[in-house]
């Protein structure tokens, strides 16, 4: 009976770089919102002095 550890890495070596390209756009398309959001923000009207 093999081990589950070799079962999953020979799993895991079958699939590819699928979960990390996920991973590196998931995180990417958050700091780009999170970059827009901060750099966005400067440019709001607050000043009541106008």
């Amino acid at each position: 009976m093999p081990e589950t550890a070799t079962l999953l890495a020979a799993a895991s070596a079958q699939q590819g770089p699928g979960d990390t390209i996920r991973i590196v756009l998931v995180v990417s398309l958050v700091g780009a919102a999170l970059l827009a959001w901060f750099l966005l923000r400067g440019y709001r009207d607050n000043d009541p002095n106008d």
